[in-house]
């Protein structure tokens, strides 16, 4: 065995991972926690499965991974969320007024 054996992925190249339970609990967690969110889904690419990005009313957001947009929608219904196709409406306004305001003072 080699010294970075244990480091390699033990997934194939090429094959996407899938939304996880840390994720939906991270949702769940970030939404409860702001006020005015937010769902908005991202259809799948060839670098990532299908995502969710949650927008509070600054326009704050955090992004994870989820198994379908189905799955997407059912999480907002069941959240009482307003939901949106990215590929349909696009972001909000207030989220890349978050992004610059954060680059302004310099976060990352």
């Amino acid at each position: 065995m080699g010294v970075f054996d244990s480091l390699r992925r033990k997934r194939k190249p090429g094959v996407l991972r899938g939304a996880t339970k840390e994720d939906t609990s991270h949702l769940d967690e970030w939404a409860a926690s702001r006020t005015g969110v937010e769902a908005y889904v991202e259809p799948r690419t060839n670098v990532t499965d299908t995502t969710i990005v949650l927008v509070a009313h600054d326009g704050e957001w955090t992004r994870r991974r989820i198994a379908d947009p189905e799955a997407a929608f059912a999480f907002a219904k069941k959240r009482a969320m307003p939901i949106y196709e990215v590929a349909k409406v696009g972001y909000p306004q207030r989220m890349r007024d978050y992004m610059a305001r954060q680059k302004r003072e310099g976060r990352p």
